[in-house]
């Protein structure tokens, strides 16, 4: 059984930072794309940031140059620093995995997390 657990997120002003951890526990052969989405009231889950195992980052253009994602391999972890965070980053973050449980082959599945509620104030 795999599983995706978030840590971090809570309340923050305008102007400050928050940082974000998802790590992926479990049988696991590899981990191909990690990333990180959110989904703000009323709205369609968004791609916010994309890392690959070789660290190749993609990010939306709403938070390029605010929000940095990286991972640790050896912990099958995933990180977002979020700086000069702003109201409209309000939403509820889901961390994602794109990997290959132990005894699946080559086939890679599409795993979330339960979701952290980052709340910016103005």
């Amino acid at each position: 059984q795999v599983q995706l657990v978030e840590s971090g997120g809570g309340l923050v002003q305008a102007g400050g930072s928050l940082g974000l951890s998802c790590a992926a526990s479990g049988s696991i052969f590899r981990i191909n794309v990690m990333g990180w989405y959110r989904q703000a009231p009323g709205k369609t889950r968004e791609l916010v940031a994309v890392i690959s195992g070789g660290g190749s980052a993609n990010y939306v253009d709403a938070v390029k140059g605010r929000f940095t994602i990286s991972r640790d391999n050896a912990k099958n972890t995933v990180f977002l620093q979020m700086n000069s965070l702003k109201p409209e980053d309000t939403a509820v973050y889901y961390c994602n995995a794109d990997l290959v449980p132990l005894g699946a082959g080559r086939t890679s599945y599409t795993y979330w997390g339960q979701g952290t509620q980052v709340t910016v104030s103005s």
